[in-house]
């Protein structure tokens, strides 16, 4: 007979078994009269980036109560790529939508494809370039939030 650990990563628990289905259940009094927040990709205004992207901004401290982290879906022409650089602070995730382009991060090139996940540590020089062929789309995660002046160029 196996034994099953389980282990929650809620943000306000780190226990193993049946004490993390209860504390899930019963969160602190700080999360219970929290509201939902839920931002549509259609309601928000594009702009650029320091970096050059066009993005909407999904979630950000601009139109919602976000403290850690930013969401927004970026785009790039066919060929278009972002300038080279890198954030002090913010760690980023990418997750391409639609399109193939190369990731490059600090000089390390790799193809990329819808459905992949990306991880650019903060202090990572990166740049993404769209391929010939298609735009390219995708949505990047920032924590902390995105800013401009944690975006820094060679």
């Amino acid at each position: 007979m196996a034994t099953i650990f389980i282990l929650c990563h809620a943000p306000f628990t780190r226990r193993y078994g049946p004490a993390c289905k209860a504390n899930l259940n019963n969160p602190p009094k700080e999360y219970v009269n929290m509201d939902m927040t839920v931002n549509s990709l259609t309601g928000q205004t594009p702009f650029t980036t320091a970096d050059g992207s066009s993005i909407r901004s999904i979630l950000d401290s601009s139109n919602a109560p976000v403290e850690k982290q930013s969401l927004a879906e970026a785009r790039l022409p066919a060929n278009g790529a972002t300038q080279r650089h890198y954030h002090k602070q913010s760690e980023e995730l990418y997750f391409i939508l639609e399109g193939e382009a190369t990731m490059e991060i600090n000089g390390e090139l790799r193809k990329v494809l819808p459905g992949d996940g990306i991880l650019i540590p903060a202090g990572a020089w990166h740049q993404i370039r769209a391929s010939q062929d298609a735009p390219l789309q995708f949505l990047c995660c920032c924590s902390p939030p995105y800013s401009h002046q944690d975006t820094y160029f060679e």
